[in-house]
C-alpha cells in the first residue's frame, strides 16, 4: 500500500478526535447540529489523509510537496465532495479518497500557477516558485498528480476517466488564458470561459465525485455537478475582487496583485470595454502591468469606487444565483440549505 493510499485506509475515528480541527476558513456558511458535525468529522480525515498523502522519506520532497497545504487553505473541494455525500451515504470509502484526489489536484496547480503568474506569496506564504526555484515548483506539482492518480486507481475507470476529463478542462483553460482573447472574442466571454475550465471544472467534480460514491441518485449527481460549475465560477470571480478591494491581503495575497501582473480581471475587463468618461483614467492604468506604486495606489482607488466593480458584481451574484436555482432538484433539508447558504457566502465574503 503506497503513502497516498494509506493516507485514507489508515485514518480512523479515533484519529479524528485526537483535538484536531478541520483545515477549511468557510465557517460562516457551515451548518450547526448534526450536519456540521459530520462534515467537521469529513474534514478531519481528509486534512489527515492529505498530511500523509504529501508525505516522502526525503525530508526536502516532504517540505516541498506540503509547503503549500501547511500554509492553509479552504479545502472548498473536499468540503463540496462531503456536502454532497451527505444525499446518500456520507461514510462510504470512497468519498474520503475522491475529496483527497480532488484537493491534491488544487494543491497541484497552484504550484504550477504560479510558475506562470511568476508569483511571491500564495495563502500569505512564500510561494514554492519564490522559496525554492520554478523547477522545484513545477516537478511538486507533477508529484502531487501522481499521488492524486494514485489515489485515484482504487475509484474505478469511470472515476479516471471524469479525473481525466477534468484535467484536460483545467489545462485548457490555462492555454486559454495564457494565449488570451483572440482578435473577434468578447474579452468577458473569454474571461468567464477560464474560469469556467480552470476553476468551475474541477469544483464540479468534487461535487459530482463526493455525491456518487455516497450512492446519491443520478439525476440528483448531475444537479450537483452543474451546481458546482456553477458557484465554483462565482467562488473565482469573488477571489478576483477580492484582490481589489481586500485591504489588508486577506485574500492571502497583496491587494492589487492581479494589477501589478497586468491581469485583466473582470473589473478592470469591464473598465477596458467601456467608455465612460468617468473611468478613462481608470482604462489608462489598468490597460497594462502597473510597476509604479502611485499609479497602483490610484488605480485600485479607482477601481473600489467604480461603476465597473459594481458589474462585475453583479456578474458574481448572476452565477451564485444560477448555481441556486440547481438546487430545485435538491430534497429540501439541511443539505439544500447549507447549499444555498454557500451561494450567499460567495457573494458577500471578506476573506
Amino acid at each position: 500500500m503506497t503513502g497516498a493510499r494509506a493516507a485514507v485506509e489508515g485514518t480512523s475515528t479515533e484519529v479524528w478526535h485526537r483535538g484536531s480541527t478541520p483545515a477549511s476558513t468557510i465557517g460562516p456558511w457551515l451548518p450547526e447540529g448534526a450536519l456540521g458535525a459530520s462534515l467537521a468529522e469529513g474534514l478531519i480525515r481528509v486534512e489527515s489523509a492529505l498530511t500523509t498523502a504529501v508525505g516522502s522519506e526525503h525530508p526536502f520532497v516532504r517540505e516541498a510537496a506540503g509547503h503549500l497545504m501547511s500554509a492553509g487553505g479552504k479545502r472548498f473541494r473536499p468540503m463540496l465532495a462531503l456536502l454532497a455525500a451527505q444525499l446518500g451515504n456520507p461514510q462510504a470509502p470512497e468519498v474520503i479518497r475522491a475529496a483527497v484526489v480532488c484537493e491534491l489536484t488544487h494543491l497541484a496547480t497552484l504550484y504550477h500557477d504560479d510558475v506562470m503568474d511568476e508569483a511571491v506569496v500564495r495563502r500569505g506564504a512564500p510561494s514554492a516558485n519564490s522559496r525554492w526555484t520554478n523547477s522545484i515548483a513545477i516537478l511538486t506539482g507533477d508529484l502531487l498528480f501522481a499521488r492524486a492518480s494514485d489515489l485515484l486507481a482504487d475509484l474505478g475507470p469511470d472515476a479516471v476517466r471524469i479525473q481525466a476529463q477534468t484535467f484536460e478542462r483545467l489545462v485548457t483553460g490555462q492555454i486559454k488564458e495564457t494565449v488570451g482573447a483572440q482578435p473577434g472574442d468578447d474579452p468577458i466571454a473569454h474571461y468567464l470561459d477560464v474560469l469556467a475550465d480552470k476553476t468551475g471544472s474541477l469544483v464540479a467534480t468534487s461535487a459530482r465525485f463526493g455525491a456518487s460514491f455516497a450512492g446519491v441518485e443520478e439525476t440528483l449527481v448531475q444537479a450537483l455537478t452543474a451546481f458546482g460549475e456553477e458557484v465554483g465560477v462565482a467562488f473565482q470571480i469573488s477571489d478576483d475582487l477580492l484582490d481589489i478591494v481586500s485591504q489588508d491581503g486577506a485574500s492571502g495575497k497583496l491587494p492589487g496583485t492581479d494589477l501589478r501582473e497586468g491581469i485583466a480581471t473582470l473589473p478592470a475587463l469591464f473598465a477596458l470595454a467601456g467608455n465612460d468618461p468617468a473611468e478613462a483614467r481608470l482604462r489608462e492604468l489598468v490597460a497594462a502591468p502597473i510597476s509604479d506604486d502611485a499609479d497602483h495606489a490610484e488605480a485600485l482607488t479607482l477601481l473600489r469606487s467604480s461603476r465597473s466593480l459594481a458589474r462585475a458584481n453583479e456578474v458574481l451574484a448572476q452565477y451564485a444565483d444560477r448555481a441556486r436555482v440547481r438546487l430545485d432538484e435538491i430534497p429540501a433539508g439541511d443539505v439544500r440549505d447549507a447549499l444555498s447558504a454557500l451561494c450567499d457566502y460567495v457573494v458577500t465574503r471578506t476573506s
